[in-house]
């Protein structure tokens, strides 16, 4: 007879005090109706990091956990941002499977379903993977989109339009604890691992209450931390930019030598002072990207903790 596996679903909770009753349900049928149709244990649970919350998130979590032995709670001391709060999950918790979705379950949940069936045909890790983009705004679904190809470009491996919708057996979780990195993207530490995987294709709906918990300023700095983490092109252009300004200076030079030479005087003080400040541009934009990678350094080598567990239900 066939083992059931214990599955584990994470979902990092901030401030999600309007959607949870929602997402207490839907994952309660889903669960309850995957155990009775035998595809995974019926030791199998729910676990909502708090990640820091403000509202009251925790308070609801330890409420459902009373009322159901299906879901437990981790509550980290604060917040440690989303990824922090993925590995939280995985980490403090027994599973044979672990999945990871978004407690706004904008993610189509049912689809844990057919990523079973992946994990029964050998692989690894299955990844959520989105149609398409039409819930997003136009901005939104544009720089997404640019995002993915930039990444590629830089020779970054992602699985495109695939965020942290993902189900991973313990296996594969096992080999992301070898992984040390404070600075954290795991879309792109994930596929590192490199075992078998498959994609599961959904689409995202709009959220039924509360708001995005990342805005643009958010977006734009965990794009960076993306790039910045696992590509080095952006030092490499620094060198060649300081390659292209000395060839330029070069023959600015050239130019001021022939002019002194041929006329006598030296024309074009305009253009002089133009290159003088564009090149003190670039080359204060060179050293801003050569401190980001070195800031990304210095945090790395103090290695602080992922997340610190300020609280955790008891598993029945």
């Amino acid at each position: 007879m066939k083992t059931l596996k214990k599955l584990t679903v994470i979902m990092p909770c901030y401030n999600e005090e309007e959607v949870l009753p929602e997402t207490f349900a839907r994952m309660k049928n889903l669960m309850s109706r995957l155990i009775k149709e035998k595809k995974i244990s019926p030791s199998s649970k729910v676990c909502l990091v708090d990640d820091g919350s403000k509202d009251k998130t925790w308070a609801l979590i330890l409420k459902a956990v009373q009322e159901d032995d299906l879901f437990e709670g981790i509550g980290l001391s604060r917040n440690f941002g989303h990824q922090g709060a993925l590995l939280a999950g995985m980490y403090e918790t027994d599973a044979d499977i672990y999945v990871t979705i978004d407690a706004d379950l904008q993610d189509d949940e049912t689809c844990i379903e057919e990523m079973l069936t992946h994990i029964d045909e050998g692989c690894d890790i299955v990844y959520g993977v989105r149609k398409k983009r039409q819930t997003d705004t136009f901005f939104k679904r544009v720089t997404a989109q640019c995002f993915y190809k930039l990444l590629k470009l830089l020779g970054v491996n992602v699985i495109y339009n695939a965020a942290d919708y993902r189900m991973m057996t313990r296996r594969a979780v096992d080999v992301l604890k070898k992984f040390p990195e404070r600075n954290l993207f795991l879309r792109a530490i994930v596929p590192l691992i490199g075992f078998k995987y498959a994609t599961v294709c959904y689409d995202r709906t709009a959220r039924t209450a509360g708001e995005t918990k990342y805005p643009l300023k958010k977006m734009l700095a965990f794009a960076w931390n993306g790039i910045s983490n696992f590509s080095i092109v952006p030092l490499r252009l620094v060198t060649i930019m300081g390659f292209a300004l000395c060839f330029l200076s070069f023959v600015l030079v050239c130019m001021v030598l022939y002019g002194w030479y041929t006329k006598g005087t030296i024309a074009g003080w305009a253009s002089t002072i133009t290159a003088i400040t564009a090149f003190s541009g670039i080359q204060l934009l060179s050293l801003g990207i050569i401190g980001e990678y070195l800031a990304k350094v210095f945090m790395e080598v103090k290695n602080r903790p992922l997340y610190i567990v300020r609280e955790k239900t008891e598993s029945k």
